[in-house]
């Protein structure tokens, strides 16, 4: 398939802190691609450099087979930006936003027009034409966002943390119009720390932390791949938990510490649960909590790094 997007040993420094270290991927045309991690892990470096708000440190990076730097201003007349803050004009109308960015791409006032009502219509925003953006709800600003970025019909979305902030009735309508466009064949790349909207959206995914990838895949494989069907939650003592799995090696596939819990992953939860409890019972350890669950990405990300996606550092 046609390569979008591809970098190799991209890197990208802020004087001594390194956001992104040498990371290699490619987006292939028609895919929803997604960049997974919390907030530090560098998606945003990433896009930034995408979409030539910010250089390069060292590596290769090509948009539409394009070098990044020398071929920058016409590989911007091809994309649609959504950025993680909305950068609407507060003191224009609705209709106006989108007619003021047409202009940016050089439409022509009729096909701006155009272009502005079948977005308006595609984002449920027509009823909202002619009111003043500083007044619309944090959703229907995100909405407009969205739609603005479709002025120029690109052939690549980026989406940098589109839903951050939504109260969800209003991150599943967005939802709802990124699937549509999927189904229509736009190419989008997608940063997110929300596990659910990873998992609706995407196609494949790199999982990151700290500048560099975990892992790469289907949201399905990785689950597979790393913590299997299913999740047991325990909250037993520390020093009770070797003691706890001896002898059930069969079963676990991966386990690990989660502050006062233990998270064990398997293929067979429900045959886990069962022989846990009997083996507490008969060794008279007790479980003071006990939760047996679908297992997700964020699992697997626990499993890699022993930390969970909610990440305390802001994006480089």
């Amino acid at each position: 398939m046609e390569k979008i997007v591809s970098a190799r040993n991209l890197v990208k420094n802020f004087g001594d802190f390194t956001a992104v270290r040498g990371i290699n991927f490619e987006v292939r045309r028609g895919e929803c691609f997604g960049l997974l991690g919390p907030n530090g892990a560098g998606k945003s470096s990433i896009v930034k450099m995408i979409y030539g708000f910010s250089p390069v440190t060292s590596g290769e990076l090509e948009v539409f087979g394009l070098d990044v730097g020398s071929g920058s201003r016409k590989i911007k007349s091809r994309l649609g930006v959504v950025p993680q803050e909305d950068n609407l004009d507060p003191e224009l109308s609705v209709r106006e936003n989108l007619l003021v960015y047409a202009g940016y791409f050089r439409l022509g006032k009729e096909l701006a027009r155009t272009r502005a009502g079948e977005i308006l219509d595609f984002m449920d925003l027509a009823d909202k034409a002619g009111e003043v953006v500083d007044h619309l709800s944090g959703g229907l600003k995100r909405r407009l966002t969205l739609g603005r970025a479709l002025i120029n019909r690109p052939e690549l979305l980026i989406l940098d943390e589109p839903t951050t902030g939504l109260d969800p009735y209003a991150r599943h309508l967005v939802w709802q119009r990124l699937r549509r466009l999927k189904e229509a064949g736009t190419t989008m790349l997608l940063t997110t720390h929300y596990l659910e909207e990873a998992s609706q959206l995407c196609e494949r995914l790199i999982i990151l932390h700290r500048g560099e990838i975990l892992e790469a895949g289907s949201p399905v494989e990785l689950i597979d791949r790393h913590v299997g069907k299913e999740a047991l939650e325990l909250a037993v003592d520390p020093g009770q938990r070797e003691l706890l799995l001896s002898g059930l090696d069969d079963l676990v596939k991966a386990r690990r510490d989660l502050g006062d819990d233990l998270v064990v992953f398997s293929q067979r939860g429900r045959e886990l649960a069962g022989r846990v409890t009997a083996r507490a019972d008969s060794l008279g350890i007790s479980l003071n909590y006990q939760r047996l669950r679908p297992t997700n990405l964020e699992d697997v990300f626990l499993k890699l790094t022993g930390e969970t996606l909610q990440g305390s550092r802001e994006d480089s």
